[in-house]
This record gives C-alpha cells, sequence and structure tokens, in this order.
C-alpha cells in the first residue's frame, strides 16, 4: 500500500524558520525547533563549521511532503568554504508532529546525509603553482629564490632608537613603520617580528651593522624574484602573505596564509596568475573509514604575458641609477605601441609614477604643437620671431633664464625651446587646431594599458593666455610619462599608438599625424639634440628627442619638473624627474645614458 502525500503548510513554514536560523548561525533557535536534541547539539554545529571553515550558508526549500504521521522537507545547502568556495549539499529535515507543533527529528545527517553520530568533517586543500609573469619573448621574469627576512624581537630589544636608525641607514626603513609593526595590538613580545625582506646579496651587505645590534633578527624564507633587485618592481609588483584587506576584497577561494600578489601586476591579475584550488570535503567513521563528499577541482594559474624587454628593462633601471629625486623612465616601441620598460623611483615607494603619475608636460608638448604648426604648411626653417617676453590676452610669457633669439627659424626655437615663439605661433591657429593636434597624439583618448593609467588630458583652453599656456604644456595640460613615451614614439612613426603592456590587450586606439608632418618633426627634434636644450645627450648618435621644464605648485620662482622625451632605434621613451629642475641639465644626461644602452 503506498504511503499518501500531499502538501503540507505546517511543516512548511517550520522548514523555513528552521533553514533561516542556520543561514544566521543561531543555534540557540534550531536546538529550540529539534524534538528532544541530543547534548553534543551546538558541538556537532560548532564542529562541522570549523572544521570545515565555513563562512556563510545559504538555503533554497525544495518538496514538503506529508509522510504518515511526519513530514520530510528537502533543501539545497549552499556553504562557503574558507578557501575553497561554494560546496553544496542535498539534504532533508525530517518532522514529527507532537502536540499541535512540528518538530525536527535532528540527527547528524541534517549537517550531511551521510552523516551518523560519532562521524567528524575535514578538508583538504592544494594551491597550484603560480604561473609565470612572462616577458615579450615568452621567457619567465620571475623565478623562485631565496630571500631574507629582517626583523626584531620585541624583548631582545634594548634600544629602539639604535634599532630604528640602523633599520632607516642600511635599508631605507622608516623609523613609523618599526613602531607601527612593534605596537600590533596582542602580539607577544617574544615574537619574531618580519619588517622588510631582502636578496641574498644585500642581505650580506647589511649584516655587519645590523647583526650586532640588540633586537634584529634574520630568516631565510623562498619568494618569488625578478631577474635583479628592483627590476620593474612597481610593474611586475611582489608576491607575500595576504592581508586582511586583500582577503576581504580577493573571496572565499582565499585563506589565512595564502600567498598573492600585493602590487603591480602580481596583485591586478592575482585570480589568474595563481588559479584556483583543489580540495576535498570528506567525512570520517569512528572506524577509520573515509567518505569523500564532496570535490573542489582546481585550475592551474594562467601565465601573463607582458611586452616587456629584459635588456631594454636594464638599460632604464641603470639609466636611474643614483638618482635622488622622485623619477620615472618608460619606453615603449614606436611601432606598435608595445611598452618595453617602466622604471619609477624610489623603489620604496609605491606609486608607479612612470604610469599613474600625472604632471604638466611643460615643453615637451612643443612637439605637439608644433605639429599642428606644420599642419597649416608651416616648414621646418620657417621664419619666426623670439623675443625675451611676450605678452598673450593679458599674461605675460618669457623664456627661460630671459632667453632671447630674436628673428630665427622654427628649427632654432624648437631647439632652444623658445616660449614666446611658440605662444605667439600658437594664437595664430584655428580655435581648435591646437586640441585637435593633442588628439592626434592620444590626449583625452581612453585606453587600456593593463594596469592603471590616466593617460593624458588637454582640457580646451578658456581664453587666449590659457591657449598660450597650454602650447608649451602649461595651464591645465597633463599627462603621464608614459603618455609622453608614446608621443616620442608617434613624432617617430607618423602615428600615435595608444601603449599597453599586456601583449593580449585588443582594440588599441591609434591615429595618423597630419600629412607631411613627420620629417620635419624628426628635423626639430634631432636639432634640440645636436645643438639646443639636449646637447648633454650629443653624443648619442641617432637620437632625437625635446627637453621640458615644466612649473608646478607655488612660490618664486616656481619649483619645475625635468623632463626629456625622445626616440631612437625605434623606441620611444620619456624621462621625468619629478621636482628636478632644468629638463636640458638633469633629465637629458639620464636620457643619454639610456639611449647609449640601447
Amino acid at each position: 500500500m503506498s504511503v499518501q502525500v500531499r502538501p503540507a503548510e505546517g511543516p512548511r513554514e517550520e522548514a523555513q524558520a528552521y533553514l533561516r536560523a542556520w543561514a544566521e548561525g543561531d543555534i540557540a533557535a534550531l536546538r529550540r525547533a529539534v524534538a528532544e536534541p541530543p547534548a553534543s547539539f551546538e558541538a556537532q554545529h560548532q564542529r562541522f563549521r570549523e572544521d570545515l571553515r565555513i563562512l556563510s550558508s545559504r538555503f533554497e526549500l525544495g518538496r514538503v511532503e506529508l509522510e504518515g504521521e511526519g513530514a520530510v522537507a528537502t533543501f539545497r545547502a549552499i556553504h562557503v568554504l574558507r578557501g575553497q568556495g561554494e560546496w553544496e549539499v542535498d539534504g532533508a529535515l525530517r518532522f514529527v508532529r507532537r502536540e499541535g507543533r512540528w518538530w525536527v527529528r535532528w540527527t547528524p545527517a541534517v549537517l550531511h546525509p551521510e552523516a551518523r553520530e560519532g562521524d567528524r568533517f575535514s578538508r583538504t586543500r592544494t594551491r597550484p603553482e603560480r604561473a609565470a609573469l612572462l616577458d615579450a619573448r615568452g621567457q619567465p621574469l620571475t623565478h623562485e629564490g631565496e630571500v631574507i627576512t629582517i626583523g626584531v624581537e620585541p624583548r631582545r630589544i634594548r634600544n629602539r632608537a639604535a634599532v630604528a636608525s640602523a633599520l632607516q641607514a642600511q635599508l631605507g626603513v622608516d623609523p613609523a613603520r618599526l613602531e607601527k609593526a612593534l605596537n600590533v595590538p596582542g602580539a607577544a613580545p617574544e615574537h619574531f617580528v618580519p619588517i622588510i625582506d631582502v636578496r641574498l646579496e644585500r642581505y650580506q651587505q647589511v649584516r655587519p651593522v645590523l647583526a650586532p645590534v640588540p633586537g634584529i633578527f634574520f630568516r631565510r624564507k623562498s619568494a618569488r624574484l625578478s631577474p635583479a633587485e628592483g627590476f620593474a618592481a612597481h610593474t611586475l609588483g611582489r608576491v607575500g602573505e595576504v592581508t586582511a584587506e586583500l582577503l576581504a576584497q580577493l573571496g572565499p577561494a582565499y585563506q589565512p596564509g595564502d600567498i598573492v600578489g600585493l602590487s603591480g601586476l602580481e596583485l591586478a591579475y592575482e585570480t589568474r596568475l595563481a588559479g584556483s584550488p583543489s580540495g576535498e570535503v570528506r567525512l570520517t567513521r569512528p572506524s577509520g573509514e573515509v567518505r569523500v563528499l564532496g570535490r573542489f577541482e582546481g585550475m592551474p594559474g594562467t601565465p601573463l604575458y607582458t611586452t616587456l624587454l629584459p635588456e631594454v628593462q636594464s638599460a632604464a633601471e641603470a639609466a636611474l641609477d643614483g638618482v635622488t629625486w622622485p623619477a620615472a623612465l618608460v619606453a615603449v616601441d614606436t611601432h606598435t605601441g608595445a611598452v618595453l620598460a617602466v622604471a619609477s623611483r624610489p623603489l620604496e615607494q609605491p606609486l608607479n609614477r612612470a604610469l599613474t603619475g600625472r604632471y604638466p608636460p611643460g615643453s615637451t608638448f612643443k612637439v605637439v604643437t608644433a605639429e599642428a604648426l606644420l599642419a597649416t604648411g608651416m616648414g621646418a626653417d620657417a621664419p619666426v620671431s623670439c623675443p625675451a617676453g611676450v605678452s598673450v590676452g593679458g599674461r605675460l610669457f618669457r623664456n627661460f633664464e630671459g632667453e632671447a633669439l630674436g628673428d630665427t627659424r622654427l628649427r632654432q626655437a624648437f631647439a632652444y625651446s623658445c616660449n614666446t615663439a611658440f605662444v605667439t605661433l600658437a594664437a595664430g591657429l584655428g580655435a581648435d587646431s591646437l586640441g585637435a593636434a593633442a588628439r592626434r597624439f592620444g590626449f583625452d583618448v581612453d585606453y587600456r594599458v593593463g594596469l592603471p593609467s590616466p593617460g593624458a588630458s588637454f582640457p580646451g583652453p578658456r581664453d587666449a593666455a590659457e591657449q598660450a599656456a597650454a602650447a608649451i604644456g602649461q595651464g591645465r595640460v597633463l599627462a603621464t610619462p608614459l603618455h609622453m613615451a608614446s608621443v616620442a614614439a608617434a613624432a617617430e612613426s607618423g602615428r600615435w599608438r595608444a601603449p599597453y603592456l599586456l601583449a593580449d590587450l585588443e582594440e588599441r586606439p591609434n591615429a595618423s599625424l597630419a600629412p607631411g608632418a613627420r620629417m620635419p618633426l624628426h628635423v626639430l627634434m634631432r636639432a634640440v639634440v645636436t645643438g639646443g636644450t639636449g646637447r648633454a645627450a650629443a653624443g648619442v648618435a641617432g637620437l632625437a628627442g625635446k627637453t621640458g621644464t615644466a612649473e608646478f605648485g607655488s612660490g618664486t620662482p616656481l619649483p619645475t619638473h625635468a623632463w626629456f622625451i625622445g626616440y631612437r632605434n625605434g623606441i620611444g621613451f620619456a624621462v621625468l624627474v619629478e621636482g628636478g629642475g632644468v629638463g636640458g641639465r638633469v633629465a637629458a644626461p639620464i636620457a643619454a645614458r639610456f639611449a647609449a644602452a640601447l
């Protein structure tokens, strides 16, 4: 004889309430809904949650049917396991009716259909090997190596000031960083507190000074290393133990202790490089029998193909050696826009100035203004006037250090970066001619690089004075060093191409320069190096470029950023020295060192 089955409203409401309380973690409410709960009811729930590291649970109620004097409610549980993700279980709640009320008949099978008294839940987890960051030739940019963690044991410190002084002098560690590490709530004074990781060669240099300082200790560990200390550090990024902040962002597939990307490409493409972990949810009987209740099929990480060329990157790093100001050097392929090198200083600051810093480009923008002039039919030897000062729209513009060339040619005005000539010539351009030229060089064009980079902006001038300022890269004109490298590349190739750092980026914007402008630009930019403001780089054959001394901030005189943008052998590049002073004196020698290495 078959059992009569019909819908049951009463047990459905109880089932909904029970699953809601379970999702909310209200174990007391669950106990109140159970007929004769076992003494270990709370403990079994707690072990289930802790042993499987369940972050949260949600439930979907299925069919509710009467069976004899009782009822059965099916449900689907979706448990989110820390470090693994979602685990789905199809379960059932069995009800008994007593004293006019429906009660849950609870056994461990409510937690999982295969569970019995005395069983224990557990899990395994294996993370795949992290995928590589690759250069433009498909060769790894990183490798596994050994580093030394330099840290302190608080109880062994005799003099905090001495420890702070030694770490700052030898490794550039900010004393505030040491204080923060030492003052973490709940930290045991006998525990090792890591401060900084260094390569073996650096450790060998500083150990003789640091080892004698009471409280400073060293530990070895494996790490993901780039080819050399500081090599593309801001761009490649670094890996390390996941922080609480990142753990919240990365989601349930991660757990404390995981090694993750902390900056740069390692962070931006963390899930791609890391893949996903594999593992099992297991049930162990008191007899020792193990049953697998669920599997997580992991995925290997996927390599990230960058456009970086190690020899060009090394040349960029070497060119910035010894530069004490904040600085950036970035290089791109003039015919594709591929980013070949990105270097930013100082290394200990997280800001990647080459990609994210936005600065007035100063006289390097005269490449754009010159193209706008050439588009009107001017030639490199067109006659121009270069007085010491000129008033445009009620604003007085002067040349650097009061220089004046008098009546001269466009070639000389460009080579010696004559402000007065360019503001006067720009005043004669059509209403949007300068803006159109800026757009041909990628200003106000959105593009993706592969890491955050805001590009360049050329706000429409509001009056004649602002147009004059914009013509010499001042006013409201802003650009990243990366973008100015793309400007130099466009001058060489005749076509602006959006720069990109990852090989698989598609839909890259591009634009042709004005017809006939390319060769005169070559003449103008070569003249800068052979006899103009960039003659500090005159010894490098084939180098062409433009210096820039860009005013910013406040004061008398105004502080200036030092710029040089140029190209050689199919590589366009930009050098910025933040607050460094005069482009021809400060940035041009750096450019010469870089270009000579190409």
